[in-house]
């Protein structure tokens, strides 16, 4: 049996969640998430807790069975909370900016990278090097924050680039002078 999967789903006053079909909906003083469940792993409402059964003990059944457990988690924390990822441009002239509804990332290159986030997605940038990406999405949040990373990925040797708040990155010796 999955650890995961076992674990019921608090949800709040707040949160309203309805099943129809095979799509579940969760609504919140945030905004509404929808997710369309497989036919191995059913829902069970009941008053304030969520709990996933799944179909038989097929090993595709119980494979999905956490997955879908963290997804419905995740919506009901989302539309209760929200999500937000940090990240920190480091380098000698790195800065973002937002202008309008889109964010302008200088990153060393010759000209600017300018990205427009999806609707659901709230960026800002609180200091020039700093930029906070927010929605009640956790999987979205989780794909614009990499895809702006992957504008400039941070490099070993000096450090440079677009990481994540709290990643570490490896460091290299450069090279030494030869005699």
């Amino acid at each position: 049996m999955s650890r995961i999967g076992k674990k019921p789903v608090e949800v709040s006053d707040k949160v309203k969640v309805t099943q129809k079909g095979s799509i579940v909906e969760v609504t919140g003083p945030k905004g509404t998430l929808h997710l369309n469940m497989v036919d191995g792993v059913t829902l069970d409402i009941k008053d304030n807790e969520l709990t996933l059964v799944r179909k038989d003990d097929t090993k595709k059944n119980r494979a999905l069975h956490g997955l879908y457990r963290s997804l419905v988690n995740n919506m009901v924390v989302g539309v209760n909370e929200g999500f937000s990822r940090k990240l920190e441009l480091v380098g000698i002239g790195y800065r973002a900016e937002l202008k309008g509804n889109s964010l302008v990332l200088m990153l060393g290159y010759s000209h600017p990278t300018v990205f427009v986030p999806p609707p659901e997605i709230t960026i800002e940038v609180p200091s020039p090097n700093v930029v906070l990406i927010k929605g009640i999405s956790k999987e979205l949040v989780g794909l614009v924050a990499a895809k702006i990373r992957s504008f400039r990925k941070p490099e070993p040797y000096k450090g440079k680039g677009i990481k994540f708040e709290n990643e570490v990155v490896r460091r290299k010796a450069g090279k030494t002078a030869a005699k």
